[in-house]
């Protein structure tokens, strides 16, 4: 599986669950078609500055996720003028996506209700 970390304030870096990878990119490219750079940078952008893609996971997961026909690629010319593959979602990929972002809504309101509620004793945490 590919790797994909947050940066913290003090640059520790933290790895996330899988999956996450190929949840963000589905969800990158229902913006539009873009480049394996145009991806890493959008998740960059919208997370803040908080999520980094490494690229050499983000190759492997868009090969993975061109693999299962959720996206598909074709070869363009990026903004400076270089040959690129850019990818775009497949209607499968859009189902994909929908399952996939309910599952890990799911997951983070469990997630929520566990560290946001009371402790074994009653008390807050």
């Amino acid at each position: 599986m590919g790797r994909m970390a947050t940066r913290e304030n003090n640059d520790e870096r933290i790895a996330l669950l899988q999956g996450t990878l190929d949840l963000l990119i589905l969800r990158t490219l229902l913006l539009g078609p873009c480049h394996g750079q145009g991806v890493a940078r959008s998740i960059r952008r919208q997370s803040e500055e908080v999520l980094f893609v490494d690229h050499g996971s983000l190759y492997v997961a868009l090969q993975r996720l061109e693999d299962r026909g959720w996206i598909r690629a074709k070869w363009g010319v990026s903004d400076n003028n270089r040959k690129a593959r850019f990818y775009s979602l497949t209607s499968k990929g859009r189902e994909q996506l929908t399952e996939k972002t309910s599952e890990w809504r799911r997951l983070t309101r469990a997630m929520g209700l566990i560290l946001d509620g009371a402790d074994a004793q009653g008390e807050e945490v």
